[in-house]
């Protein structure tokens, strides 16, 4: 087996880890509108909608990155609203 041969137990860790670091960046994108949402009766401080713009990038960069792998994970409830 050459050195950089196709190994498919690996790419499937990767993929897999990928996913998991979706869902935990979309529960924290979900906390920091939650948070912002939560405090926009009084002055909302600019770092706060910063740092939720962030996970919101955060996420989206990641979610790009598995719609170009083709990878399935489970069903998010956060992402379907009826």
């Amino acid at each position: 087996m050459g050195l950089f041969t196709w190994q498919p137990q690996a790419k499937q860790g990767a993929d897999q880890d990928l996913l998991q670091v979706i869902y935990a960046t979309k529960a924290s994108w979900d906390h920091a509108k939650e948070t912002a949402r939560a405090v926009y009766e009084s002055q909302v401080d600019t770092e706060l909608v910063e740092r939720t713009k962030l996970q919101e990038q955060k996420y989206l960069y990641l979610y790009s990155i598995a719609r170009q792998r083709h990878l399935h994970g489970r069903l998010n409830d956060g992402v379907i609203q009826n």
